[in-house]
């Protein structure tokens, strides 16, 4: 009779984080704000790798507004990752034949 397994149900979780934090350090995600003033590199992990910003907006000396783009584009950035997140962990737990998921 084919029972539950607690342990090899464990196991599987296990791998199947240590598979999904491999893919998401090797995610990179890509947010702009502002039409593409500020564009922002983030890996999934959400370590900022490069911000990008347009000289015409740094000329305006508007020191307010580029706070707020840079803001604006982290978080955007910082989205993009958790939805990539969820994505790839709805992903591997339907591979497990977990109700839910």
């Amino acid at each position: 009779m084919g029972g539950f397994n607690l342990n090899e149900m464990m196991a599987a979780a296990k791998q199947h984080a240590e598979e999904l934090q491999k893919k998401m350090a090797q995610t990179v995600i890509e947010a702009t704000a502002g039409g593409g003033s500020v564009t922002v590199k983030m890996n999934g992990q959400k370590q900022l790798l490069s911000i990008k910003i347009d000289p015409e907006v740094v000329k305006s000396g508007d020191v307010e507004m580029l706070q707020d783009l840079v803001t604006a584009a982290v978080n955007e950035g910082s989205r993009r990752v958790d939805q990539a997140m969820q994505s790839n962990l709805s992903g591997m737990m339907g591979g497990m034949g977990l109700p839910g998921f």
